[in-house]
């Protein structure tokens, strides 16, 4: 069957076989290649002729010609046995291409796996990436531990020729001794920091060395022009170095933010402005800087809070356009934040703040009116809230202490930036909404807040020539306080006017208060003569106030209190006449005001019997100032004596006991005085505690009705003092005669008192 078959393929056209099945053709063709992989040769039938043909077509090159070779053996033997002897390779090759192979690559074959498209470019990146990928597990499988060794090559190295190899090794051995602050292991580093000593090692070596290897490794040299940045961008070696650099200031950035101590933190910020032209150049890396400065400036200590500064304003001004607008902010915020409570050891930190604060709005004017324009737009709104509302919260949200720092803020801004044509426009507004804050409670309680507020419109009314009517609120402080009534309590401290916003009841009744008001109102009214001191209308400003101030030497009667009035008095009468002869001799009008300016310009620089006392004054002031300071832990540390007096129920308790007998009748009215003077006492501590209730009922609220009180419970007092001491009752006709026919009793107490002698 299968030789009838083969007949009839050779017999078929290429048409027909196409239609024909394969089945029989394949078999044939297995069937014939099997006797040839066996080694049988010349064994096939006659009728079988034309298989070995068709199976020839289809055997490989190499099969082919190794079947050349050994027919070649039996034709010419002697050339074989040449080609044995001298070119054995060429009888013995591989045959591997056989005709199998061939039709496996002339028809595709599904692979066992299928693989993405991709190009050759990105075959020889795999294969570059695998291969970094292999020498990535290698390296951290064996992590290099550090040592002061180390250390101390590099130090030579890195000073002696600074490589960007050699800056690598640093940067990764920098970045694994800053994973361990955080608590990491550094497991994808390196090397690797275990040691506490090789960390502190590698951290300075770091601060000393680091900046001037970068400024020698990338060519850079420092402008003739000092106020100008370098920038390492524009060094041809930049593009090379950016993923060390970037790496070794992320974990600079890092260091900063897991430090706690003042001195490490200190160091690490005087780096980390040294390498301020290289954060301008990356910005990711520079606004995680400013965030760590921005927490330096607001909570660090002192030396932190002044080299945080300088970075922040180093920064600024080399690249305003893209960070003073989110600093000027986020500072200002921080301000505020910081600005809650005030005491003695806070306030030197929140006028730093201003100062600094103010010479960052200094930079650009237009970015400056904006953020003030919008902060006092915002203070006002508080404080139309409070007058319109008048609730305990709304007057709450104006009288604390970040409203009255930031008023002293734009204060000191406006003052500090004047002349300036675009903040101008803001004096007027701001002096409006601190007139208004005096007038929302004006009450004695409440002197502290007014005196701040009378301090912050002197500043800004002396530094802008601008009149600010000051005078009127201090001098009706003069005449709404009584001087000449007695304190009702002795204190042992003094009132610091600096740190308080609000007097208790219990400070209105002490002597400190007035001592401290007095103290206050002189150095005020001192402060705001000596800014008009040179001006040509200096007498009519100070007539009402000489006016004022004899009426009050005249009702005052403490000398302590008359003393400092009468010698302000004295000066203000000395300038201003000083003031009135200069100008008398004056040849120009009131309406030149070129001359105006020209002539106070003179007098102020020839000075004034005004200026000249308020110099010596003002040096006086600063030394006790410093002496407050220095001597107040000594202050604190004595133990003063005190005064110890018996209490009246314990004398009364001890007359009764001495005297039980005698006085008999007089024990139920002296109990009942007893009770009323303890019923008294506890009025009068109901009273003082009620200064927790604070800012209720403002509009009821007056100073005299305050002072009422207070009188009206010494009143009470008196009047409770004075009933043991009244006159007894007046005895009856009996009792009369009784007392007449006494003489045995009268004998019978002496008996008893003889007795008690002789039993003494």
């Amino acid at each position: 069957m299968a030789a009838k078959q083969k007949r009839k393929l050779e017999d078929l056209s290429v048409d027909e076989f196409l239609l024909s099945g394969f089945d029989s053709g394949g078999e044939n063709e297995s069937e014939d290649e099997a006797p040839r992989q066996n080694g049988l040769k010349k064994k096939e039938e006659a009728g079988k002729s034309a298989a070995p043909k068709m199976g020839d077509k289809k055997k490989g090159k190499a099969s082919q010609h190794k079947d050349q070779l050994s027919r070649l053996k039996s034709k010419d033997p002697e050339f074989y046995k040449f080609l044995q002897e001298n070119d054995q390779t060429l009888l013995n090759f591989d045959d591997t291409d056989s005709s199998e192979d061939e039709e496996e690559r002339k028809y595709h074959t599904l692979p066992t796996q299928l693989e993405e498209a991709i190009s050759g470019d990105e075959d020889e990146d795999d294969e570059e990436t695998d291969k970094k990928g292999s020498k990535k597990s290698k390296k951290t499988a064996e992590t290099i531990k550090v040592t002061d060794k180390m250390i101390e090559e590099w130090r030579a190295a890195i000073r002696e020729n600074p490589t960007p190899r050699l800056f690598r090794e640093v940067t990764q051995a920098f970045k694994a001794a800053v994973a361990t602050t955080k608590g990491e292991g550094g497991g994808q580093c390196r090397y690797k920091v275990a040691d506490s000593s090789v960390f502190n090692a590698l951290v300075l070596f770091c601060i000393r060395d680091i900046h001037m290897a970068l400024q020698k490794m990338l060519g850079l040299k420092p402008d003739k022009d000092k106020n100008k940045l370098v920038l390492p961008s524009s060094s041809p070696r930049w593009q090379k170095n950016q993923i060390d650099v970037k790496m070794y200031l992320s974990g600079l950035v890092q260091l900063l933010s897991s430090l706690t101590e003042g001195t490490v933190i200190s160091a690490v910020l005087r780096h980390a402005n040294q390498l301020v032209p290289y954060y301008l150049c990356l910005p990711k890396q520079c606004r995680l800087l400013l965030k760590q400065l921005m927490k330096q400036w607001s909570t660090g200590e002192e030396t932190n809070r002044v080299l945080a500064f300088l970075a922040l304003n180093k920064i600024c001004r080399h690249k305003q356009d893209m960070y003073l607008n989110p600093i000027l902010k986020q500072m200002y915020i921080s301000y505020v934040q910081n600005c809650k409570f005030t005491s003695p050891n806070v306030l030197p930190m929140i006028n730093f703040m201003q100062r600094t604060l103010t010479e960052m709005y200094s930079l650009d004017t237009q970015v400056s009116y904006q953020h003030a324009f919008i902060y006092i737009r915002q203070l006002a709104i508080h404080l139309r809230n409070a007058m319109t509302m008048k609730k305990k919260e709304t007057y709450q949200s104006v009288y604390n202490w970040q409203y009255v720092h930031c008023l002293y803020l734009w204060c000191r801004v406006l003052s500090t930036l004047y002349p300036s044509d675009v903040l101008q426009p803001l004096i007027y507004p701001l002096c409006q909404v601190i007139l208004g804050t005096i007038k929302l409670v004006p009450t004695s309680r409440y002197y502290p807040l007014r005196m701040h507020c009378c301090r912050a419109l002197t500043l800004l009314s002396s530094s802008t020539n601008t009149f600010v009517p000051i005078l009127p609120f201090l001098l009706e402080i003069l005449q709404q306080v009584d001087f000449n009534k007695k304190p009702g309590r002795m204190s042992k401290k003094p009132i610091n006017f600096a740190v308080i916003l609000k007097l208790t009841k219990v400070n209105l009744m002490e002597k400190a208060y007035k001592d401290g008001l007095i103290d206050q109102l002189y150095d005020l009214m001192l402060e705001y003569f000596h800014t008009q001191a040179s001006s040509i209308g200096f007498p009519e400003l100070a007539l009402p106030t000489i006016i004022q101030l004899k009426a009050f030497l005249k009702e005052c009667k403490v000398a302590n209190y008359c003393k400092p009035m009468r010698q302000l008095l004295e000066k203000v009468q000395e300038n201003s006449s000083h003031i009135t002869g200069r100008r008398q001799r004056a040849a120009f009008g009131v309406a030149d005001a070129t001359a105006v300016a020209a002539w106070e310009k003179q007098v102020q620089e020839e000075g004034t019997p005004l200026t000249r006392y308020y110099i010596q004054w003002k040096k006086l002031r600063e030394k006790e100032i410093q002496l407050e300071i220095s001597g107040k832990e000594r202050m604190e540390d004595l133990d003063l004596p005190e005064i110890k007096r018996k209490k009246v129920q314990e004398q009364k308790a001890e007359d009764k006991k001495e005297f039980k007998d005698l006085f008999e009748s007089d024990s139920g009215s002296e109990d009942e005085g007893a009770g009323l003077k303890v019923k008294g006492k506890k009025g009068i501590q109901g009273s003082d505690d009620e200064d927790d209730d604070d800012l209720e009922d403002l509009s009821n609220m007056s100073d005299d009705e305050g002072m009422e009180g207070a009188d009206s419970d010494e009143d009470e007092d008196e009047d409770e003092e004075g009933e043991p001491s009244q006159a007894p009752k007046q005895l009856s006709t009996s009792a009369l005669k009784e007392l007449a026919d006494g003489d045995e009793d009268l004998v019978e107490d002496l008996e008893l008192s003889d007795d008690d002698d002789d039993d003494d």
